[in-house]
């Protein structure tokens, strides 16, 4: 589940209610991240932190879930050194009233500060049991292999999740050379944006559709490489019976190295085509379509 609707468009009540009804359906990991949604004018960041910390301290359900969050949006210079990514944890940690994190990432790359140094700094948060897991978001090919190589050096624990962004229409942010890493060192990915922010809903046909739309200038730029993929989706939604949105993802969780595709729900009733994708089986036929699509986009 992406946190980053929580705080913004979702507001906490409708947001425990989604929450309520994942939870119901056997969803057990939220993402967010410290910078929900400080886009937003008035908010400052951490709000979805906020909001997830809240619903899991009065359902008391902390234990079931896995929570993930990131540290560093912005790519800071100096914002993965040890010290700051210590600082910055301890707030997420209060923000979500919690002792742990499941996975914390990287959330932007830091190139100033050593590897050794970030390698360092995120094992030390592991040996307090703060963390359990580290994760690099939007890193490419040749940081996240020396980050491997300088924990494998160092005996410590290196990234063992991926989180780029990865969808029919967008797929240049998880190369082939970054899926055999994956795939080599057992590197979970979990793409995000896996419904190109909502393009692959297949609601927004023409650029006067996203006039009521809050991401309206992000799917934008998608129109043009999208236009090849929706006819495609459209007849295998059809020969399926299934929504356009359950579709594109279940095509993400056939694809090699991804461990589950992050998508957002603004409301309880748009879960449910998230929780149709894990029942669907798309047959290699209707697999190729969709990623020749793609490619061709």
């Amino acid at each position: 589940m992406g946190g980053n609707v929580f705080g913004w468009t979702a507001d906490e009540e409708t947001s425990f209610a989604v929450f309520d009804k994942f939870y119901e359906h056997g969803g057990r990991m939220i993402d967010t991240a410290q910078v929900y949604s400080a886009w937003v004018d008035g908010n400052q960041g951490g709000e979805s932190e906020t909001v997830i910390g809240k619903w899991l301290d009065s359902r008391n359900i902390r234990k079931d879930m896995r929570i993930a969050t990131k540290t560093n949006a912005g790519g800071d210079a100096g914002g993965l050194a040890p010290a700051k990514i210590a600082e910055e944890l301890e707030k997420s940690l209060e923000r979500l009233k919690t002792d742990y994190v499941d996975l914390y990432y990287a959330h932007r790359d830091d190139t100033s500060t050593p590897m050794e140094e970030i390698v360092e700094g995120f094992n030390t948060l592991l040996d307090t049991g703060k963390i359990k897991e580290i994760g690099a978001s939007n890193f490419d090919y040749d940081r996240l292999t020396i980050n491997i190589n300088i924990a494998q050096r160092k005996s410590m624990k290196p990234f063992t999740v991926l989180q780029n962004e990865y969808n029919l229409v967008e797929r240049n942010a998880f190369s082939k050379q970054l899926k055999t890493v994956c795939r080599n060192n057992e590197i979970a990915m979990f793409p995000y944006f896996g419904l190109a922010s909502g393009f692959l809903t297949g609601k927004y046909r023409q650029k006067s559709d996203l006039k009521d739309s809050q991401r309206g200038s992000m799917i934008e730029n998608l129109f043009d490489k999208g236009q090849k993929i929706l006819p495609v989706l459209d007849e295998i939604v059809e020969e399926i019976e299934a929504s356009h949105a359950a579709v594109a993802l279940a095509w993400l969780l056939a694809q090699p190295a991804i461990a589950a595709p992050i998508a957002s729900a603004r409301t309880p009733e748009q879960l449910d085509d998230l929780l149709e994708a894990t029942r669907l089986n798309l047959t290699e036929n209707q697999i190729t379509r969709l990623s020749e699509a793609g490619q061709s986009s």
